[in-house]
């Protein structure tokens, strides 16, 4: 008879590894945060949330088809205690009167978890991309009164969400739920406090602006964002854009003089391609030793794992279009998505390797769907849920990191709007009287 194969050493369950990143204190936490009054006799927070997570990861064309998937999960994981409902409806009445304070302490009690277990410094920054996209809801009379319009002719109402992603894993960091258009800066704003010490913030030119540039300084947060023909940028001395590589910038508005407010000094970069589509790059970070164009141009190159992210949660996902119909389930199936979505990747990032002990040079990332499809394995019964055996299924999900030989495109598409190259920022030459007024904010605020 065959001997059974050896486990690896660090051989963890699907329970043992969700466990570990919504621990105990997390529960405990998420039920305080819970009105008393508000609680289902039938549906705990435990339970509740579970689910949610559950229906985001299983199979299921409705709703219905992913809660009795979900809620098989939810009883065996707790098949101790109480049983949940066993209506959609009666979940749905529950989580409608959950409120999002809960969701948002499991998202901050993982962010804690995470700091703990993965080492996400590069060359002394934790280094996050910043980007936004919208999901598509039902067209009920309450959502087309309260939600964003649809942006396509024959679309639902939007709700746009607004991602920091950590570059280098693709890891899901934070996100903010809210109205899109024009929103971006405020949505990265109440994003700030979420951020580890010595964070960079990676944008592209959607996220520009003296305001926004002045409170990520305040807050103690490097950026690097990208810069278009819709900027100005002050210097004390004429700037030829032919020859120009690198220097010292202003980021100063006229509402900003008015207001007496004193300038903000910036580095300009400038990445030249060879297929002249340059890219200019606006940083805080003025000390060059820190921050050299090279890696500056290997983060912007990074910020690709944004829209990585945003595939997975609406393609692999299934979150294209929101199941819900009302306004508060809306709200909270968007924010269970997010919460399983980063759980999600965070399992697949330990699973690589990306531990502290290893250290940021550990080899490998994970890909998304094969995670996905691992989990799906433990939702449909087809592993055991405390089966030793899941970490194997998640240490073979593997990205592809093979070199592309061809474009990512290979014929335009007849409703994709094509990219235009950015042009670069304007740069206007200070007065003398611009130039005094600078030199004496400046002093007074040193």
């Amino acid at each position: 008879m065959n001997a059974k194969p050896k486990l690896q050493r660090h051989a963890r369950s699907f329970f043992d590894s969700l466990h570990d990143l919504l621990t105990p204190a997390m529960w405990k936490q998420a039920n305080q945060a819970r009105h008393a009054a508000k609680a289902s006799p039938r549906w705990k927070t435990q339970p509740l949330v579970l689910t949610l997570l559950a229906m985001t990861w299983c199979c299921g064309d409705s709703q219905a088809e992913r809660f009795e998937t979900a809620r098989g999960f939810t009883a065996v994981w707790l098949q101790k205690r109480r049983q949940p409902g066993q209506s959609v409806q009666g979940f749905q009445d529950a989580l409608a009167a959950l409120p999002m304070s809960v969701l948002r302490v499991l998202a901050n009690g993982v962010r804690r978890c995470l700091l703990t277990m993965i080492d996400l410094t590069d060359d002394g920054f934790v280094v996050f991309g910043c980007d936004g996209s919208s999901m598509e809801t039902p067209r009920t009379e309450e959502l087309e009164k309260r939600l964003d319009p649809a942006v396509k002719e024959r679309g639902g109402p939007q709700v746009w969400v607004t991602a920091l992603v950590h570059v280098r894993t693709g890891l899901l960091w934070a996100w903010h739920l809210g109205k899109g258009y024009n929103r971006e800066r405020s949505h990265l704003q109440a994003l700030l406090p979420t951020l580890p010490p010595h964070a960079l913030i990676v944008a592209d030119a959607g996220y520009n602006g003296y305001d926004l540039a002045c409170a990520l300084t305040a807050a103690g947060v490097s950026f690097l964002i990208r810069m278009s023909g819709k900027d100005r940028l002050y210097t004390k001395e004429r700037i030829a854009l032919t020859k120009f590589t690198a220097g010292e910038v202003f980021v100063w508005t006229k509402d900003a003089q008015r207001r007496a407010e004193p300038p903000l000094r910036a580095r300009l970069l400038c990445i030249r391609a060879k297929d002249r589509r340059d890219v200019w790059l606006l940083t805080n970070v003025l000390d060059e030793a820190r921050l050299p164009a090279k890696r500056a141009s290997q983060y912007y190159r990074w910020r690709w794992e944004n829209e990585g992210l945003f595939r997975t949660f609406k393609r692999t996902l299934a979150k294209v279009k929101l199941m819900s119909r009302t306004v508060r389930l809306v709200h909270r199936e968007a924010e269970g998505a997010l919460l399983a979505t980063q759980l999600l990747l965070a399992q697949g990032v330990l699973a690589m390797g990306n531990r502290r002990e290893r250290g940021p040079t550990a080899a490998g990332r994970c890909s998304p769907r094969k995670v996905l499809l691992a989990i799906r394995k433990v939702l449909s019964g087809k592993l055991d849920l405390r089966d030793k055996r899941f970490t194997q299924h998640l240490r073979a999900a593997r990205r592809d990191e093979r070199a592309r030989k061809t474009g990512k495109e290979k014929r335009r598409w007849a409703q994709r709007v094509h990219h235009k190259v950015q042009k670069p920022p304007r740069f206007l030459k200070m007065k003398r009287s611009e130039n005094a007024l600078a030199e004496q904010l400046l002093d007074q605020t040193a």
